[in-house]
Protein backbone atom coordinates (compact mmCIF):
# COMPACT_ATOMS: atom_id res chain seq x y z
CA UNK A 1 0.00 0.00 0.00
CA UNK A 2 1.35 3.39 -0.91
CA UNK A 3 2.69 5.32 1.85
CA UNK A 4 0.51 8.22 2.97
CA UNK A 5 0.99 11.74 1.13
CA UNK A 6 1.99 14.24 3.67
CA UNK A 7 5.02 13.83 5.02
CA UNK A 8 5.47 12.82 8.29
CA UNK A 9 6.97 16.57 9.96
CA UNK A 10 3.75 17.80 9.15
CA UNK A 11 1.03 15.00 9.86
CA UNK A 12 0.32 17.00 13.23
CA UNK A 13 -0.93 20.28 11.43
CA UNK A 14 -3.50 18.63 9.22
CA UNK A 15 -6.16 21.03 11.09
CA UNK A 16 -6.35 23.33 13.42
CA UNK A 17 -8.17 23.66 16.65
CA UNK A 18 -9.85 26.97 15.51
CA UNK A 19 -11.32 25.54 12.85
CA UNK A 20 -12.76 22.27 14.89
CA UNK A 21 -14.18 25.01 17.22
CA UNK A 22 -15.83 27.28 14.91
CA UNK A 23 -17.05 24.25 13.20
CA UNK A 24 -18.93 23.58 16.58
CA UNK A 25 -20.03 26.87 17.24
CA UNK A 26 -21.91 26.50 13.93
CA UNK A 27 -23.36 23.11 14.31
CA UNK A 28 -24.65 23.89 17.52
CA UNK A 29 -25.35 27.78 17.20
CA UNK A 30 -22.82 28.44 20.34
CA UNK A 31 -21.46 31.83 21.46
CA UNK A 32 -18.02 31.79 19.88
CA UNK A 33 -15.55 32.54 22.43
CA UNK A 34 -12.70 30.43 21.39
CA UNK A 35 -11.52 31.86 17.98
CA UNK A 36 -9.79 35.55 18.24
CA UNK A 37 -11.76 37.53 15.76
CA UNK A 38 -13.57 41.16 16.86
CA UNK A 39 -17.01 41.15 15.50
CA UNK A 40 -16.76 44.56 14.47
CA UNK A 41 -15.22 47.16 11.69
CA UNK A 42 -12.18 48.60 12.13
CA UNK A 43 -12.07 52.75 11.59
CA UNK A 44 -14.29 54.08 8.89
CA UNK A 45 -11.01 56.10 7.72
CA UNK A 46 -9.12 53.10 6.82
CA UNK A 47 -12.00 51.86 5.20
CA UNK A 48 -12.81 54.68 3.44
CA UNK A 49 -9.05 54.47 2.06
CA UNK A 50 -9.43 50.68 0.95
CA UNK A 51 -12.45 51.77 -1.28
CA UNK A 52 -10.75 54.25 -2.87
CA UNK A 53 -7.60 52.18 -3.39
CA UNK A 54 -9.53 49.38 -5.01
CA UNK A 55 -11.54 51.87 -7.23
CA UNK A 56 -8.10 53.79 -7.68
CA UNK A 57 -7.02 51.15 -9.73
CA UNK A 58 -4.57 49.66 -7.31
CA UNK A 59 -5.58 46.06 -8.10
CA UNK A 60 -2.76 44.76 -9.52
CA UNK A 61 0.72 42.94 -8.12
CA UNK A 62 2.06 45.67 -5.48
CA UNK A 63 6.08 45.77 -5.59
CA UNK A 64 7.40 42.68 -3.81
CA UNK A 65 8.35 44.34 -1.07
CA UNK A 66 5.18 46.16 -0.16
CA UNK A 67 3.75 49.28 -1.72
CA UNK A 68 6.65 52.27 -0.76
CA UNK A 69 3.38 54.16 1.11
CA UNK A 70 3.07 51.58 3.38
CA UNK A 71 7.12 50.56 4.38
CA UNK A 72 6.83 54.32 5.23
CA UNK A 73 4.50 54.51 7.32
CA UNK A 74 5.75 51.19 9.27
CA UNK A 75 9.09 52.72 9.71
CA UNK A 76 7.14 55.65 11.05
CA UNK A 77 5.25 53.54 13.18
CA UNK A 78 8.75 52.08 15.05
CA UNK A 79 9.90 55.44 15.50
CA UNK A 80 7.52 55.25 18.60
CA UNK A 81 9.78 52.59 19.81
CA UNK A 82 13.42 54.38 19.62
CA UNK A 83 13.92 52.33 15.96
CA UNK A 84 14.99 53.33 12.98
CA UNK A 85 14.07 51.38 9.63
CA UNK A 86 14.90 52.18 6.38
CA UNK A 87 11.73 51.38 4.47
CA UNK A 88 13.70 50.35 1.51
CA UNK A 89 15.92 47.62 2.44
CA UNK A 90 14.88 46.84 6.15
CA UNK A 91 11.17 46.02 6.05
CA UNK A 92 8.79 43.96 4.24
CA UNK A 93 5.58 43.86 3.69
CA UNK A 94 3.97 40.25 3.88
CA UNK A 95 0.44 38.24 4.00
CA UNK A 96 0.03 38.92 7.67
CA UNK A 97 2.30 38.21 10.46
CA UNK A 98 1.41 33.89 10.30
CA UNK A 99 3.48 34.38 6.91
CA UNK A 100 6.06 36.42 8.19
CA UNK A 101 7.07 34.01 11.32
CA UNK A 102 7.11 30.90 8.57
CA UNK A 103 9.34 32.55 6.06
CA UNK A 104 11.18 33.94 8.81
CA UNK A 105 12.42 29.95 10.12
CA UNK A 106 12.39 29.03 6.63
CA UNK A 107 14.77 31.33 5.24
CA UNK A 108 16.84 31.59 8.60
CA UNK A 109 17.04 27.81 9.91
CA UNK A 110 17.37 24.87 8.85
CA UNK A 111 17.78 20.79 9.40
CA UNK A 112 19.75 20.54 12.45
CA UNK A 113 19.27 23.55 13.33
CA UNK A 114 17.06 24.30 16.94
CA UNK A 115 14.36 26.48 17.32
CA UNK A 116 13.58 27.24 21.50
CA UNK A 117 9.74 28.06 21.11
CA UNK A 118 8.18 29.25 24.20
CA UNK A 119 5.06 27.29 25.54
CA UNK A 120 2.15 27.74 25.33
CA UNK A 121 2.48 29.17 21.79
CA UNK A 122 0.30 30.13 18.63
CA UNK A 123 0.09 26.92 16.92
CA UNK A 124 0.66 28.04 13.56
CA UNK A 125 4.93 28.21 15.26
CA UNK A 126 5.18 24.67 15.63
CA UNK A 127 3.77 23.66 12.16
CA UNK A 128 6.62 26.39 10.76
CA UNK A 129 9.40 25.15 12.31
CA UNK A 130 8.36 21.91 11.06
CA UNK A 131 7.83 23.52 7.63
CA UNK A 132 11.81 24.56 7.31
CA UNK A 133 12.52 21.13 8.71
CA UNK A 134 13.99 22.59 11.76
CA UNK A 135 13.99 21.24 14.63
CA UNK A 136 11.42 22.80 17.95
CA UNK A 137 12.58 23.12 21.71
CA UNK A 138 10.04 23.85 23.72
CA UNK A 139 10.31 26.07 27.49
CA UNK A 140 7.53 26.42 29.43
CA UNK A 141 6.17 29.38 30.86
CA UNK A 142 5.87 29.26 34.87
CA UNK A 143 2.48 30.02 36.60
CA UNK A 144 3.32 32.43 39.37
CA UNK A 145 1.22 32.97 42.88
CA UNK A 146 -0.23 35.26 41.50
CA UNK A 147 -1.48 33.44 38.31
CA UNK A 148 1.07 35.06 36.22
CA UNK A 149 2.66 33.15 33.40
CA UNK A 150 6.18 34.32 34.03
CA UNK A 151 9.16 33.82 31.33
CA UNK A 152 11.53 30.85 33.03
CA UNK A 153 15.03 32.32 31.76
CA UNK A 154 16.70 29.62 33.64
CA UNK A 155 14.78 27.23 31.55
CA UNK A 156 15.51 29.02 28.50
CA UNK A 157 19.02 28.74 29.16
CA UNK A 158 19.10 25.22 30.02
CA UNK A 159 17.86 24.82 26.51
CA UNK A 160 20.31 26.20 24.32
CA UNK A 161 22.98 24.02 22.76
CA UNK A 162 25.26 24.47 19.98
CA UNK A 163 22.85 23.66 17.37
CA UNK A 164 20.28 26.46 18.99
CA UNK A 165 20.09 29.13 15.88
CA UNK A 166 16.56 31.37 16.49
CA UNK A 167 14.14 31.84 19.79
CA UNK A 168 10.66 32.24 18.51
CA UNK A 169 8.87 35.12 20.97
CA UNK A 170 5.43 36.35 21.47
CA UNK A 171 4.83 38.73 23.79
CA UNK A 172 2.20 39.97 24.28
CA UNK A 173 1.37 36.74 24.53
CA UNK A 174 -1.09 34.65 23.00
CA UNK A 175 -2.83 32.60 24.29
CA UNK A 176 -1.59 33.28 28.06
CA UNK A 177 -2.21 37.03 27.91
CA UNK A 178 1.08 37.87 29.81
CA UNK A 179 3.51 40.72 28.61
CA UNK A 180 6.95 40.51 29.24
CA UNK A 181 8.59 42.52 31.91
CA UNK A 182 12.01 45.04 31.04
CA UNK A 183 13.55 42.50 33.33
CA UNK A 184 12.47 39.23 31.42
CA UNK A 185 13.08 40.70 28.51
CA UNK A 186 16.28 41.86 29.90
CA UNK A 187 17.46 38.15 30.46
CA UNK A 188 16.34 37.26 27.27
CA UNK A 189 18.17 39.87 25.38
CA UNK A 190 21.21 38.50 27.15
CA UNK A 191 20.84 35.38 26.74
CA UNK A 192 20.67 36.12 22.66
CA UNK A 193 23.68 38.12 22.65
CA UNK A 194 25.61 35.85 24.38
CA UNK A 195 24.92 32.37 22.54
CA UNK A 196 24.75 35.07 18.88
CA UNK A 197 21.01 33.83 18.64
CA UNK A 198 18.29 35.37 16.24
CA UNK A 199 15.06 36.16 17.83
CA UNK A 200 11.74 36.05 15.50
CA UNK A 201 9.61 38.56 17.68
CA UNK A 202 5.75 38.20 16.87
CA UNK A 203 4.25 41.56 18.22
CA UNK A 204 0.57 41.72 16.92
CA UNK A 205 -1.08 42.60 19.87
CA UNK A 206 1.32 45.49 20.19
CA UNK A 207 -0.90 48.12 20.68
CA UNK A 208 -3.52 45.70 23.02
CA UNK A 209 -1.75 45.88 26.56
CA UNK A 210 -3.55 46.83 29.37
CA UNK A 211 -3.51 48.73 32.93
CA UNK A 212 0.18 50.01 34.12
CA UNK A 213 1.87 46.99 31.46
CA UNK A 214 4.26 48.23 28.61
CA UNK A 215 5.10 46.56 25.73
CA UNK A 216 8.88 46.54 25.01
CA UNK A 217 9.99 45.43 21.63
CA UNK A 218 12.70 43.49 22.10
CA UNK A 219 14.64 44.89 19.45
CA UNK A 220 15.12 48.10 21.54
CA UNK A 221 17.54 45.97 24.31
CA UNK A 222 21.36 46.29 23.89
CA UNK A 223 22.74 44.01 21.67
CA UNK A 224 19.19 43.16 19.94
CA UNK A 225 19.52 45.22 16.59
CA UNK A 226 21.71 43.04 14.88
CA UNK A 227 19.74 39.55 15.49
CA UNK A 228 15.90 40.74 15.50
CA UNK A 229 13.12 40.16 13.43
CA UNK A 230 10.59 42.09 14.50
CA UNK A 231 7.16 41.51 13.32
CA UNK A 232 3.30 42.76 13.36
CA UNK A 233 0.39 43.28 11.24
CA UNK A 234 -2.84 45.44 11.07
CA UNK A 235 -5.08 42.64 11.44
CA UNK A 236 -5.08 43.01 15.69
CA UNK A 237 -4.81 46.52 15.82
CA UNK A 238 -7.16 47.93 13.31
CA UNK A 239 -9.89 45.00 13.74
CA UNK A 240 -9.09 44.16 10.21
CA UNK A 241 -7.77 40.41 10.66
CA UNK A 242 -9.40 39.19 7.32
CA UNK A 243 -6.95 41.61 5.42
CA UNK A 244 -3.90 39.61 6.28
CA UNK A 245 -1.55 42.33 5.92
CA UNK A 246 2.06 42.01 8.47
CA UNK A 247 5.26 42.87 8.52
CA UNK A 248 8.74 42.25 8.82
CA UNK A 249 11.44 45.17 10.33
CA UNK A 250 15.08 43.70 10.86
CA UNK A 251 18.03 44.88 9.37
CA UNK A 252 18.90 44.39 5.39
CA UNK A 253 20.69 40.96 5.26
CA UNK A 254 17.68 39.32 8.03
CA UNK A 255 14.95 41.45 5.58
CA UNK A 256 16.56 40.02 2.32
CA UNK A 257 17.08 36.34 3.54
CA UNK A 258 12.92 36.66 4.74
CA UNK A 259 12.11 38.10 1.38
CA UNK A 260 13.90 35.47 -0.50
CA UNK A 261 11.56 32.52 0.84
CA UNK A 262 8.47 35.14 1.28
CA UNK A 263 8.11 35.68 -2.35
CA UNK A 264 8.21 31.84 -3.34
CA UNK A 265 4.81 31.62 -1.23
CA UNK A 266 2.87 34.29 -1.77
CA UNK A 267 4.86 36.66 -4.00
CA UNK A 268 2.45 39.61 -2.44
CA UNK A 269 -0.80 39.72 -1.76
CA UNK A 270 -3.47 42.94 -0.82
CA UNK A 271 -2.11 45.01 -2.86
CA UNK A 272 -5.76 47.52 -2.97
CA UNK A 273 -5.46 46.67 1.11
CA UNK A 274 -1.69 47.84 1.71
CA UNK A 275 -2.73 51.91 1.18
CA UNK A 276 -5.41 51.55 3.61
CA UNK A 277 -3.11 50.22 6.42
CA UNK A 278 -0.45 53.35 5.28
CA UNK A 279 -3.32 55.47 6.65
CA UNK A 280 -4.53 53.66 9.24
CA UNK A 281 -0.68 53.71 10.50
CA UNK A 282 -0.24 56.97 10.07
CA UNK A 283 -3.39 58.81 11.29
CA UNK A 284 -6.06 56.29 12.94
CA UNK A 285 -3.95 56.13 16.24
CA UNK A 286 -6.02 57.73 17.95
CA UNK A 287 -9.28 55.08 17.27
CA UNK A 288 -6.61 52.22 18.29
CA UNK A 289 -6.65 54.14 22.10
CA UNK A 290 -10.11 54.19 21.79
CA UNK A 291 -10.02 49.85 21.27
CA UNK A 292 -7.58 49.34 23.62
CA UNK A 293 -9.74 50.82 26.07
CA UNK A 294 -12.85 49.31 24.94
CA UNK A 295 -10.95 45.82 25.27
CA UNK A 296 -9.71 46.46 28.49
CA UNK A 297 -13.43 46.61 29.99
CA UNK A 298 -14.47 43.43 27.80
CA UNK A 299 -11.83 41.82 29.51
CA UNK A 300 -12.75 42.66 32.78
CA UNK A 301 -16.52 42.11 31.79
CA UNK A 302 -15.72 38.49 30.72
CA UNK A 303 -13.32 38.18 33.53
CA UNK A 304 -15.96 39.04 36.56
CA UNK A 305 -18.53 36.66 34.45
CA UNK A 306 -16.15 33.68 34.33
CA UNK A 307 -15.65 34.10 37.66
CA UNK A 308 -19.06 34.40 38.99
CA UNK A 309 -19.84 31.53 36.68
CA UNK A 310 -17.32 29.11 38.90
CA UNK A 311 -14.16 29.33 36.85
CA UNK A 312 -10.86 30.14 38.82
CA UNK A 313 -9.53 33.36 36.17
CA UNK A 314 -6.63 34.33 35.51
CA UNK A 315 -4.83 37.34 35.13
CA UNK A 316 -4.76 39.27 31.82
CA UNK A 317 -1.99 42.24 30.37
CA UNK A 318 -2.96 42.30 26.91
CA UNK A 319 -4.04 40.24 23.34
CA UNK A 320 -7.61 39.51 23.27
CA UNK A 321 -7.77 36.36 26.11
CA UNK A 322 -8.27 34.97 29.15
CA UNK A 323 -7.58 31.84 30.69
CA UNK A 324 -9.33 30.18 33.50
CA UNK A 325 -8.87 26.86 35.45
CA UNK A 326 -11.78 24.17 35.03
CA UNK A 327 -10.90 22.32 37.91
CA UNK A 328 -13.20 24.44 40.62
CA UNK A 329 -16.05 23.60 38.56
CA UNK A 330 -15.09 19.76 39.35
CA UNK A 331 -13.68 19.55 35.45
CA UNK A 332 -9.80 17.63 34.93
CA UNK A 333 -9.35 18.27 31.45
CA UNK A 334 -10.24 21.85 29.99
CA UNK A 335 -10.37 19.90 26.34
CA UNK A 336 -13.19 17.48 27.33
CA UNK A 337 -14.87 20.51 28.66
CA UNK A 338 -13.91 22.30 25.25
CA UNK A 339 -15.25 19.72 23.08
CA UNK A 340 -18.41 19.24 25.07
CA UNK A 341 -19.04 23.16 25.65
CA UNK A 342 -20.89 23.97 22.41
CA UNK A 343 -23.27 21.28 22.82
CA UNK A 344 -24.17 21.26 26.81
CA UNK A 345 -24.77 25.14 26.86
CA UNK A 346 -23.99 26.33 23.81
CA UNK A 347 -20.70 28.21 24.16
CA UNK A 348 -17.15 27.86 22.36
CA UNK A 349 -13.85 28.32 23.73
CA UNK A 350 -10.38 26.98 23.13
CA UNK A 351 -8.12 24.32 25.34
CA UNK A 352 -4.59 26.27 26.07
CA UNK A 353 -3.08 22.51 26.08
CA UNK A 354 -3.72 22.51 22.21
CA UNK A 355 -0.94 24.95 22.21
CA UNK A 356 1.65 23.13 24.20
CA UNK A 357 4.17 20.09 23.98
CA UNK A 358 3.31 18.77 27.90
CA UNK A 359 -0.46 18.95 27.76
CA UNK A 360 -0.44 17.18 31.03
CA UNK A 361 1.00 20.46 32.64
CA UNK A 362 -1.81 22.78 30.87
CA UNK A 363 -4.81 20.18 30.73
CA UNK A 364 -6.91 22.55 33.47
CA UNK A 365 -6.76 26.01 31.23
CA UNK A 366 -9.55 26.79 28.94
CA UNK A 367 -8.74 29.99 27.06
CA UNK A 368 -11.65 32.38 26.01
CA UNK A 369 -11.91 35.55 23.92
CA UNK A 370 -13.52 38.81 24.65
CA UNK A 371 -13.17 40.77 21.40
CA UNK A 372 -16.08 40.40 20.78
CA UNK A 373 -20.01 42.55 21.13
CA UNK A 374 -20.77 43.30 24.56
CA UNK A 375 -24.25 41.51 24.12
CA UNK A 376 -21.91 38.62 22.62
CA UNK A 377 -19.72 38.22 25.94
CA UNK A 378 -23.23 38.72 28.30
CA UNK A 379 -25.03 35.84 26.28
CA UNK A 380 -21.80 33.59 26.91
CA UNK A 381 -22.00 34.20 30.53
CA UNK A 382 -25.20 33.82 30.97
CA UNK A 383 -24.84 30.02 29.17
CA UNK A 384 -21.79 29.41 31.28
CA UNK A 385 -23.62 29.63 34.43
CA UNK A 386 -25.85 26.59 33.33
CA UNK A 387 -22.38 24.95 34.16
CA UNK A 388 -22.52 25.48 37.98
Amino acid sequence: MREPALVPRLRPFTSTIFAEMTALAVKHDAVNLGQGFPDTDGPAGMLEAAKNALFGGANQYPPGPGRPELRAAIARHRQRYGTEYDPDTEILVTAGATEAITAALIALTEPGDEVIVIEPYYDSYAAAVAMAGAERKVVGLVEGEDGRFGLDVEGLRAAVTPRTRAILVNSPHNPTGTVFTRAELESLAALCVEHDLIAICDEVYEHLVFDDNEHIPLVTLPGMRPRTVSISSAGKTFNCTGWKIGWVCSTPELVAAVKAAKQFITFVSGGPLQPAVAHALDHELAWVDGLRSSLEEKRDRLSAGLADAGFAVRPTAGTYFVCVDVRPLGFTDAADLAWELPGRVGVAAVPVKVFTDHPDEWKHLLRFAFCKRNDVIDEGVTRLRKLV
